[in-house]
């Protein structure tokens, strides 16, 4: 994934600007075919209020984060620099902890539609950290979110600071595209790195130090109430910018004794944003190109395992455990075996998934497969969508697996937008066995 592209617009004019109220001189950036919209490179004492907010907001405000965001100078403050958001974590007699930490925005002062947003910053490192640059729209005028749009910069976990995640959150129901970018060399929490987006009416760039390591130009908005809106809605609106460092919360977890908190700081060098004189706003949704099928019309490859292919990695089948889930799964005399050891706490603890599986709207499929096992047992079977907040279009369904090889077949409907990236589930997990499970000749089709 990780590639540069040979028409990238690099650096050709370095101009020396002198901010007036700075003790340093600083070179910014100019890009080709781009004007300086904005920018703060934090040269001066305190936070420049003509273009940042101090966004106040409770713990466990979202996603059932741990921080409460304040204004105090400890939780944001402008040094040597550079802008520092640090997170405190604070002792109470009884020995129970809370945390404080800062979030900046520039919603009203400086927003904008359209651009290229490059920061450069240095994530901290430690498990429950989770520092952000994201951007969200001004007035929301498509609704409340996800269907207003979100546009995530940079997101880094401090649990492991080699990587780093690019995201757009749209539509209802909810529906997001990532890339994710694993440094070369040092981490994200080891040095500065320059965090870019460009961000036109029909595509997103994203890139690490001048490389592109993912672009998307497919989405959609539609309300809860099922209203479609033209594209490249949602993301034809003015955002703003947000800068943060949250504790704990759905996707870091919560901090341990292993996190330092004496170094929990998200420190920014510079916020710069670029617009083009003018952009094509005559753009079109790309068309959902569905996944390759067989001769015999079969989205599943490798149904009947004819080959032994890796079930690690994340091309056609895989094997994944989770949740206390313990096993393994092998290729053998064309059929696939799973055997457990443990079966976990939750149905995806033991779990095989096909991916890639294409779904047209208002269109019926069908899944069949040949099954049995060691002794009777349970397992549940679905089509889930990944990228649309994984909703099923076909739900978890229980089916009972007898000791001699039977044919299951099961219809669906697809009741959703297009989806080429729909998932084939095998869910053995939490189902009160570890017995063997054997599968053959698997096929999901589009029925005429």
């Amino acid at each position: 994934m990780n590639k540069k592209i040979l028409n990238l617009p690099i650096c050709l004019i370095l101009s020396l600007f002198t901010l007036a109220s700075c003790a340093k001189k600083v070179e910014v950036t100019q890009y080709e075919g781009y004007n300086l919209l904005w920018n703060d490179e934090f040269s001066g004492s305190k936070l420049n209020d003509k273009i940042w907010n101090k966004e106040i907001r409770p713990s466990g405000w979202t996603n059932h984060e741990l921080q409460a965001y304040t204004q105090d100078k400890e939780n944001i403050y402008v040094k040597d620099g550079k802008l520092v958001l640090k997170a405190v974590q604070h002792t109470l007699k009884s020995g129970s902890h809370y945390y404080t930490s800062g979030k900046v925005q520039t919603s009203h002062k400086k927003d904008f539609m359209y651009g290229r947003v490059v920061v450069r910053a240095k994530a901290p490192k430690g498990q429950g950290l989770w520092p952000a640059i994201w951007m969200m729209p001004t007035d929301e005028k498509y609704g409340n979110w996800p269907v207003c749009g979100e546009i995530d910069i940079m997101e880094v976990l401090g649990n492991d600071t080699t990587k780093t995640h690019g995201t757009i959150h749209y539509g209802a129901p909810h529906g997001q595209k990532q890339g994710t970018y694993v440094t070369k060399g040092a981490s994200f929490s080891d040095d500065f790195h320059e965090f870019m987006i460009d961000w036109e009416p029909g595509e997103f760039r994203w890139y690490i130090d001048g490389e592109l390591y993912f672009k998307e130009s497919n989405w959609f908005a539609r309300s809860r109430a099922g209203e479609d809106f033209d594209y490249p809605a949602p993301f034809n609106q003015n955002f703003f910018i947000q800068l943060n460092l949250a504790v704990g919360g759905d996707w870091p977890g919560d901090p341990d004794e292993s996190t330092d908190f004496n170094k929990a700081q998200f420190e920014i060098d510079y916020v710069r944003v670029y617009q083009k004189d003018e952009y094509d706003m005559n753009v079109t949704r790309p068309e959902v190109k569905m996944p390759p099928k067989d001769e015999n019309g079969n989205y599943i490859h490798n149904g009947d395992f004819n080959i032994n292919e890796s079930l690690s990695d994340i091309e056609d089948w895989q094997f994944l455990l989770a949740g206390g889930g313990q096993g393994n799964a092998t290729i053998k005399d064309g059929m696939l075996v799973i055997e457990s050891s443990n079966a976990g706490t939750v149905d995806y603890s033991v779990q095989l998934v096909h991916r890639n599986i294409g779904s047209k709207k208002g269109k019926k499929y069908v899944i069949s497969f040949d099954a049995k096992a060691d002794a009777p047992r349970t397992i549940k079977v679905a089509v889930t969508a990944p990228e649309v907040n994984w909703i099923r279009y076909y739900p978890d369904t229980l089916h009972d697996i007898g000791t001699n090889w039977k044919t299951y077949t099961i219809e669906y409907t697809m009741r959703e937008l297009d989806d080429a990236f729909g998932r084939l589930e095998f869910n053995l997990g939490n189902q009160g066995s570890t017995d063997t499970f054997y599968l053959k000749n698997v096929s999901l089709k589009e029925l005429d």
